[in-house]
């Protein structure tokens, strides 16, 4: 599909997004309860907020319906718990993100075979409020592959501080003396199950421009990107399976010496440098590993 078809076919969804809001805007004046600008339906209950996306800025060396999949999966594991369950229509998202519908649909499906959304013809598409998040670990070169791995689990910080630089992350941080130390462990939103529990050694600058509290809803990768501004240039990810030590065992509710997985996700400034290395133990038993290789 050439670049010019696209960009009309989006040019259409907006055109057809614009006059869905004209038609829904002309059923809410015919409703007689509700007042308006009050944000409450007929019969006075308040109306969920609206399921918004997350922006992405699309990498053309990637299979775009690859990066808008996991760019969506990561805003929905990682909505607000009162947010609508109801995801816009493929032409207003395929129009956020700069795709066209054919490659929204293939984004769509992707996330229907994994069981977070359910699509219904001449209802809509819709969040599986109850999907059990069993996920891959999933490498193909995407910051919001990233992104969306790490999302959707209720998150306690376990704590934070100024230490030395480790001995075996010397290499990555030559020029500090010290690191500032993440310590967090995920659960299930649902069940309460521990899932994984993470390290994150951060260059002191960077870790004076970080917020705690946004740890607690996004993964470090997200607060380094979007909320301190960092312009991520790499992330260098190794995955290898290992035995739970007794701090792992016991964090993760999983016998000692159990198979777990254990992830080091290296990242990279734009000038190079090491930012932050992340050391993540997964359950062997809640999560897999893929590597996608692409031919062209």
């Amino acid at each position: 599909m050439t670049e010019s078809h696209e960009t009309t076919t989006e040019a259409r969804a907006a055109e057809s997004g614009t006059a869905e809001a004209a038609a829904a805007g002309a059923g809410a004046r015919g409703a007689t309860a509700a007042r308006p600008g009050s944000g409450m339906n007929p019969v006075g209950r308040a109306h969920p907020p609206a399921f918004a996306p997350d922006s992405l800025v699309l990498n053309r060396k990637l299979p775009l319906w690859y990066q808008v999949s996991q760019s969506l999966r990561a805003s929905i594991l990682g909505r607000p718990q009162d947010a609508s369950l109801r995801l816009p229509t493929e032409e207003q998202l395929a129009g956020h993100y700069g795709v066209s519908v054919l490659t929204m649909r293939q984004a769509l499906k992707e996330l229907e075979t994994e069981g977070l959304i359910s699509r219904h013809r001449r209802r809509g598409t819709f969040i599986e409020p109850r999907a059990r998040r069993v996920s891959p670990v999933r490498l193909l070169g995407s910051v919001d592959a990233i992104v969306a791995q790490q999302s959707g689990e209720a998150t306690t910080i376990l704590g934070h501080g100024a230490v030395p630089v480790p001995g075996d992350l010397a290499e990555f941080f030559p020029d500090c003396g010290e690191v500032v130390s993440y310590r967090r462990l995920r659960r299930d939103g649902e069940s309460d199950e521990p899932t994984n529990w993470a390290e994150n050694a951060v260059r002191p600058d960077i870790a004076a421009r970080i917020d705690v509290a946004d740890l607690e809803r996004w993964p470090m990768t997200k607060v380094l990107r979007d909320g301190v501004g960092v312009r991520i240039s790499r992330i260098t990810d190794t995955v290898e399976a290992r035995l739970a030590d007794p701090v792992t065992a016991e964090l993760l509710q999983v016998p000692l010496l159990s198979p777990i997985l254990h992830y080091t996700g290296v990242t990279y400034d734009e000038e190079g440098r090491v930012v932050d290395v992340a050391r993540i133990r997964y359950r062997g038993d809640r999560f897999s590993f893929s590597v996608t290789v692409e031919a062209h």
